[in-house]
């Protein structure tokens, strides 16, 4: 399950997850379900999606769900919903997939505990090696200690439909996903980190960012009044700096069996 606003991006990731190796040690996904989260009136048309024959020659359907450009929350919601699988892998439609993700995203599942509500990725950023990395980049590479991103997160279905999900009350991709960490932590189930690494490439510069970091403190004001004023320590969250890819549109890959 992929929610996407329809970014050349999200073709990248498809490919990168075409290309997995998938055995016994090393499930396919039971299906990829896009979630199509361009405003219904403004997307008339159906959303096209690159050729998957390494998937679909699999037997893993890929089907696309419309979510009517409510939020990456409310994309997700739509996503994990339309699944009966274990488990649901949640990504950005911006992530890149290495090689050994479906081998090590088969073994973080398999560690988890009955008590274990998500398992998260390691994510990294690649910065330019030839010059300087600029604040963009530095700002974006910050991704790399965030915790409990939905960049590359698997949650159990159970958690998802026990806590209603993501809070459509944060309409952007920001805090939404720290805001269903805290809850699952509060009703006794534990996050932890696994052992797969996901690419998160810088995206171009965004020169409304002013804009979307007034736009982020609401988010933050609402964190408050929900988790009250040490959410950000419960979060395991830092304070102030808004993530720049708060335009990105959460992706979820895979519910896996």
């Amino acid at each position: 399950m992929v929610p996407t606003i329809g970014r050349p991006s999200l073709g990248v990731l498809l490919e990168s997850l075409a290309a997995q190796r998938f055995d016994d040690a090393r499930p396919a996904p039971v299906e990829v379900v896009v979630c199509d989260d361009r405003p219904l009136d403004g997307a008339p048309e159906a959303l096209v999606l690159p050729d998957l024959p390494a998937l679909t020659a699999r037997g893993v359907p890929v089907r696309v769900v419309r979510s009517g450009g409510r939020g990456p929350a409310a994309a997700r919601n739509a996503g994990w919903r339309s699944v009966r699988a274990e488990w649901v892998v949640l990504l950005d439609d911006d992530v890149v997939l290495p090689g050994d993700w479906s081998e090590r995203l088969a073994a973080d599942l398999a560690a988890t505990g009955p008590d274990v509500a998500g398992t998260q990725a390691r994510l990294r950023v690649p910065l330019p090696a030839h010059r300087r990395p600029t604040d963009w980049e530095r700002n974006t590479a910050g991704l790399e200690g965030a915790r409990w991103a939905t960049a590359d997160m698997a949650y159990r279905r159970e958690v998802l439909e026990g806590l209603a999900g993501f809070d459509e009350r944060f309409p952007r991709a920001y805090r939404e996903d720290a805001d269903l960490a805290l809850r699952a932590r509060r009703a006794g189930w534990r996050l932890v980190r696994g052992s797969r690494t996901t690419e998160h490439p810088v995206r171009p510069a965004d020169p409304r960012v002013s804009v979307r970091v007034q736009a982020g403190a609401r988010d933050d004001a609402l964190m408050r009044a929900l988790h009250g004023p040490r959410w950000r320590e419960a979060a395991e969250t830092g304070r102030g700096r808004f993530a720049w890819h708060v335009a990105t549109v959460g992706a979820g890959v895979g519910a896996l069996g």
